[in-house]
């Protein structure tokens, strides 16, 4: 299992367009094959994390490959106040 994290910038007076569009999409993402779990989270005024879990990182890359991120991606992305930066990761056993 994997651990995408996403840290978004968008500019203050997209947040409300952004939180809009997004949150209905979300059930969307959860429902591609692989995908364990998405969160939206929000932070300071502007920031956005995205916390998505995958069951390996080629679920994660077809999902990156598909019509619905071809519909998210290019929608935010002129909404960036800073480019967005993100994380592939797995869980240390403990």
């Amino acid at each position: 299992m994997i651990t995408r994290l996403v840290h978004l910038h968008i500019s203050l007076d997209r947040c409300a367009d952004f939180e809009a569009f997004v949150q209905p999409r979300m059930a969307r993402i959860e429902a591609q094959p692989g995908c364990l779990g998405v969160r939206l989270l929000r932070g300071e005024p502007g920031h956005y994390f995205t916390v998505s879990e995958w069951a390996e990182e080629k679920d994660l890359e077809a999902y990156r490959d598909s019509s619905l991120f071809a519909e998210i991606w290019p929608t935010v992305k002129p909404w960036f106040a800073a480019k967005a930066a993100a994380w592939t990761t797995t869980q240390i056993p403990f």
